[in-house]
């Protein structure tokens, strides 16, 4: 009789758990459908790129921005004559021109006034300004209406393209500090300050449309209502999508006066009593009946944090001015920059058109 080595015996094991394998009958197909929805369900989502269209966009960023930036400015501000008396003054246009530019550069004014001589080059602005004038315009009140001017103008190309519209907010820090009041321990703490950025912006091309800067313990709700009367100046507004902040008759009643579908979620407890709001009571109704396609459109909102993703990284998500109004002119050139971006993006995949002349403005095409 011939033993077994202990190798051996190993190796016959090995092998008859392989033929209890082989021999084992194939699974439930139905087990193999759940699977393989399972991993479908598991499986990243992908968008398409345009890749030459995105190379050209990013390789000419830089020229073709202060084209459309000095073109806006022009139309939007008119000549004035010099200073004949007392000290000269810096003029608007050039500051304005400087102050955005700043933003795009991402750096500190005295690093960023050498790159401003490219722009005296080509005649854009008359000098190169100090970089102490610079700051003292950040902190003048009078360019933040210019600047939300500005926004709504670089906007109205894509006027004929986009018509749903997210509305959110997010912080941007600030290099101040400030003291609250812990509740539970009832001790102060110092915490880093910020503003609160309210954007209505376009689904499709993240174009912003509208923006409110508030202190950041400002609510939401109170700022839809300007938010969406300015977009609806430019814009035919189709749908309006925003999260449970936003959740009041007032803000629908307003939506739905501009001819918009609000999608926004309601709270838990809502009841759908209209109170003098009736698309209250139809939207909560809706919202009931068909919660899986009242979420789908819902969920368009959630290309505002892309919105804001695209700000923070690119032109970074902290202030550097130390003042109250020259943190929101900051936030707005962040807003501007972006949106001049957005445009030369949409100008390569060749979704609108763009005039560079004095007296014409820019064309859309669909």
């Amino acid at each position: 009789m011939v033993s077994i080595k202990p190798r051996d015996k190993k190796e016959a094991i090995a092998d008859k758990s392989y033929c209890q394998k082989k021999i084992k009958p194939e699974a439930d197909p139905v087990e193999l459908d759940f699977h393989y929805e399972t991993k479908l369900k598991t499986l990243k989502k992908t968008y398409p790129q345009n890749w030459p269209a995105y190379n050209n966009a990013q390789t000419h960023e830089f020229e073709m921005l202060q084209d459309i930036l000095i073109e806006l400015i022009d139309l939007a501000i008119a000549p004035h004559d010099t200073c004949k008396r007392g000290r000269p003054y810096a003029d608007l246009r050039d500051m304005i021109f400087c102050c955005v530019m700043r933003s795009y550069y991402v750096k500190a004014c005295r690093r960023s006034v050498s790159f401003l001589k490219d722009a005296v080059g080509k005649g854009y602005i008359s000098k190169v300004p100090c970089f102490n004038t610079i700051l003292n315009y950040y902190r003048t009140e009078a360019m933040t209406p210019i600047l939300k001017h500005l926004i709504q103008e670089s906007a109205r190309p894509l006027s004929q393209f986009e018509q749903d519209f997210m509305s959110d907010s997010s912080g941007f820090s600030t290099s101040m500090y400030g003291r609250w009041l812990n509740d539970r321990t009832q001790s102060e703490v110092t915490r880093r300050m910020y503003k609160k950025a309210h954007v209505f912006s376009g689904r499709i091309s993240n174009i912003i449309a509208a923006v409110e800067v508030t202190p950041g313990y400002s609510a939401d709700s109170p700022q839809f209502s300007k938010l969406i009367g300015i977009t609806a100046r430019n814009f035919q507004i189709r749908e309006v999508s925003a999260d449970k902040a936003y959740s009041s008759r007032r803000n629908l009643a307003i939506a739905a006066s501009l001819g918009a579908i609000p999608f926004i979620p309601f709270r838990e407890g809502s009841t759908s009593k209209p109170r003098g709001c009736q698309i209250w009571s139809t939207m909560k109704k809706f919202y009931d009946e068909n919660r899986d396609y009242f979420m789908l459109h819902y969920h368009k909102r959630s290309n505002a944090e892309t919105v804001f993703s695209m700000m923070k990284k690119k032109y970074d998500h902290k202030l550097k001015s130390r003042s109250d109004v020259g943190q929101i002119n900051e936030i707005l050139c962040k807003a501007l920059v972006h949106n001049i971006c957005v445009l030369i993006e949409e100008y390569y995949e060749e979704t609108i058109k763009l005039r560079f002349d004095y007296c014409a403005k820019m064309g859309v095409v669909r």
